[in-house]
C-alpha cells in the first residue's frame, strides 16, 4: 500500500487530497450524529462555501443524508468510511505509529486515531469511536465486561450500540465511585453500556478510595464479596489510563501521599496502583475493585487514553505489560515513543 500512495504523491497529489477532505467531512458528521451545514463548517475549519459543494457531492453518492434536523451519515457512507480507514491512516503515518508501538511494548493491538484529543473534542470521540469497535469485535456472547469510569470511557459508551453478542453481556464497573461528577463515574458508565447495547449491568455501591480498615471491613460484606466475585469473572476489561498525581488529587489523596508519590516517580495511575516511568508498581491504593492480579486472569485487556498529555502515562502501564489493545490518538503515541526512546 506505501508503494502505491508514493506513486499517488507523484501522480495525483490532488486526488489524495480531495479523498482525505471528503473522509473528514464523512467522518465529522458520523461523530456528530445530526449536523448542520454551519456547524459542521465550523467544526472543520473550512467556509461554507466549500463545504456545500463537498456535502453536495457526497449526497449525489448516497453517503450522506439530509433532513430537517441536520444532516446525517447514510449506510453506505459508514461503510466507505469502513473501507478507506486502513488507507487515510496510511496516508497520515498512523499505521507506522501502530507498527512501531506494538514492537516496542509488545502489544497485540494497537489502534492509533488521528489527532489530539486534549485539544480536539472530536479527536475525543474517534477515540471512543475506535475503542467501541474494539470491544465489538472481541466480545462474544454472555461475557462480563468490566469498564472503569472516565471522560472516555463515557465517550466509548457513547459509540456502543446493540449488536446479539453485546446483547448478553453483562457490564460491571470495575472498581467503586471516586468523588467526580456521577456521569463519569463507572457505575453510571457500565449502566449506560448496558443500556446502549442492550445487555445486563450490576452496580457496585461502595466509594473507590478507602482507609485500610474501612476496606478490610467491607470486603467482608456477603453482598459486597458476592459483587466482588462476579466483577472478577469479567472476560473483558476496558479501562482508562491516567496521570498519577491527577488520579491522586481526584481521589482526594492527602498531601503526604502525594509528595511520596512524586518523590517515587509515579507517572501513571490504573486501578488504584501507581506506576514508575519503567512501569514498576510504586503505591497501591486500598480500592474497592479490580486488582493487577485479577487483570491477569481476564482474556481481553483493552486500554484506552489519548492526548500529549497522557503519552509518558500511557507508555508507563504498557511496560508493566498488561494490555492486550491499546485504543490511543497521535498525540499520545508520538509522546509515548518520545519517552520509550529517551
Amino acid at each position: 500500500m506505501r508503494d502505491i500512495l508514493d506513486i499517488q504523491k507523484q501522480l495525483l497529489p490532488d486526488m489524495l487530497e480531495v479523498m482525505n477532505k471528503r473522509y473528514r467531512v464523512l467522518q465529522h458528521i458520523l461523530l456528530l450524529g445530526s449536523v448542520g451545514r454551519r456547524t459542521l463548517a465550523s467544526a472543520l475549519d473550512m467556509t461554507e462555501r466549500v463545504l456545500r459543494s463537498e456535502v453536495d457531492f457526497l449526497k449525489g453518492q448516497g453517503l450522506i443524508e439530509t433532513e430537517t434536523s441536520g444532516m446525517h451519515i447514510s449506510e453506505s457512507g459508514r461503510e466507505l468510511l469502513e473501507k478507506l480507514q486502513p488507507l487515510i491512516k496510511e496516508m497520515l503515518g498512523l499505521s507506522e505509529l501502530e507498527k512501531r508501538i506494538r514492537e516496542h511494548f509488545g502489544v497485540e493491538q494497537v489502534v492509533v486515531v488521528a489527532g489530539d484529543s486534549d485539544t480536539s473534542p472530536f479527536a475525543k470521540k474517534e477515540l471512543g469511536r475506535a475503542a467501541a469497535l474494539m470491544l465489538r469485535k472481541h466480545v462474544t456472547k454472555h461475557d462480563v465486561i468490566a469498564v472503569t469510569g472516565g471522560s472516555t470511557m463515557a465517550e466509548v459508551a457513547e459509540h456502543l450500540s446493540t449488536t446479539s453478542a453485546l446483547k448478553g453481556s453483562l457490564f460491571v464497573p470495575a472498581r467503586g465511585g471516586l468523588g467526580e461528577s456521577v456521569e463519569l463515574q463507572a457505575n453510571m458508565i457500565a449502566s449506560k453500556m448496558a443500556k446502549k447495547t442492550g445487555g445486563k449491568y450490576r452496580l457496585l455501591h461502595v466509594p473507590d478510595h478507602l482507609r485500610e480498615e474501612a476496606y478490610q471491613s467491607l470486603i467482608q460484606e456477603p453482598n459486597i464479596h458476592e459483587m466482588m466475585d462476579v466483577i472478577r469473572s469479567c472476560r473483558i476489561v476496558i479501562h482508562g489510563i491516567g496521570d498519577a498525581l491527577v488520579m491522586a488529587r481526584r481521589r482526594k489523596v492527602d498531601s503526604d501521599s502525594i509528595d511520596s508519590l512524586r518523590s517515587e516517580g509515579a507517572l501513571a495511575e490504573a486501578f488504584g496502583y501507581y506506576f514508575d516511568p519503567q512501569g514498576r508498581v510504586v503505591h497501591k491504593m486500598p480500592t474497592v475493585g479490580l486488582r493487577l492480579e485479577d487483570i491477569q486472569h481476564c482474556e481481553v485487556v483493552i486500554g484506552v487514553a489519548g492526548g500529549s498529555s497522557k503519552g509518558a502515562a500511557v507508555a508507563s502501564v504498557l511496560k508493566y505489560g498488561q494490555e492486550d489493545i491499546l485504543v490511543t490518538d497521535e498525540a499520545a503515541a508520538v509522546e509515548m515513543l518520545k519517552h520509550a526512546l529517551s
